[in-house]
């Protein structure tokens, strides 16, 4: 009975696991697109400034990114 139960709990921690890897890739496919079509609106209303849009563009999608990715291993370390 012991054995079943510590199965289980595994199992349910794996399941937790990817629940959570899958949430975190999903918030920051999210983020990126919103990000990306914020800044594609705000060159199309002023194009003299689409050097620092862009960059503030690709500085927050790395940061957002970056985000993801420490949600995506501290999942794996749980496993």
């Amino acid at each position: 009975m012991m054995i079943s139960t510590l199965l289980a709990a595994e199992g349910l921690a794996q399941l937790g696991c990817g629940l959570g890897a899958g949430i975190a890739t999903i918030g920051a496919g999210l983020g990126i697109g919103k990000i990306g079509g914020q800044a594609m609106d705000a060159i199309a209303r002023q194009p003299e400034a689409s050097g620092k849009i862009m960059t503030n563009m690709i500085l927050t999608s790395a940061f957002v990114e970056g985000c993801a990715l420490f949600a995506i291993a501290a999942c794996a370390f749980i496993i």
